[in-house]
């Protein structure tokens, strides 16, 4: 079984030399494909897991869009088959409806529903909640208390949803960062905990 080094040092070298023959000057790529690399490789989640997320989740924001023609918006985030909803929806039917919807999508586990009944957000409140993720990010690498990847942070209406696979302590730490940082208002823990 290969190290998480030797991978790395592998990826390194095949990213560096896919970019030294496409252009010269776009080590940017090369960088960009080892950063990635190690994202992966870091991650909780196998590469099936990492895919399906994916695709539960585009599939998912298409359905919705196609089905369900009225005034909302809605995100879809999912996490190891665990997804989040959140954003708005006219009525309590149509929160269902998206529900229902997405628990149709092969992989889905578990569907938290934390869409809000009431009017769109507004495109200054969505800037300010990706202003926060930002913040929370940030204070997570500050503080190192567990890998940042191993943590997904997502904020609507300055409430920070948590997703990921961690042990309790790591998850204590990440709301605990997460509370403390400015502009946040609540924090919700969906994790899937390592026993």
């Amino acid at each position: 079984m290969k190290t998480l080094d030797t991978i790395l040092h592998i990826a390194a070298t095949v990213s560096l030399a896919a970019g030294a023959v496409l252009l010269n000057g776009c080590i940017p790529i090369a960088i960009g494909g080892v950063a990635a690399t190690a994202q992966i490789a870091t991650d909780r989640r196998t590469t099936g897991a990492q895919l399906d997320d994916e695709l539960i989740e585009d599939k998912s924001v298409a359905q919705i869009a196609d089905r369900l023609k009225s005034d909302m918006h809605v995100n879809v985030t999912s996490y190891n088959g665990i997804v989040l909803l959140t954003g708005e929806v006219a009525t309590e039917g149509s929160k269902n409806d998206v529900a229902q919807i997405v628990r149709s999508m092969p992989k889905v586990r578990i569907v938290q529903n934390e869409l809000v009944i009431g009017p769109t957000s507004t495109l200054s409140a969505r800037t300010n909640d990706t202003f926060i993720t930002s913040k929370v990010k940030a204070r997570f690498v500050e503080a190192r208390n567990f890998q940042i990847n191993h943590v997904k942070v997502v904020t609507e209406r300055r409430v920070v949803y948590l997703m990921g696979i961690v042990r309790h302590d790591e998850g204590d730490a990440a709301a605990q960062t997460a509370r403390t940082t400015s502009g946040v208002e609540r924090v919700v823990k969906v994790f899937e905990y390592l026993s």
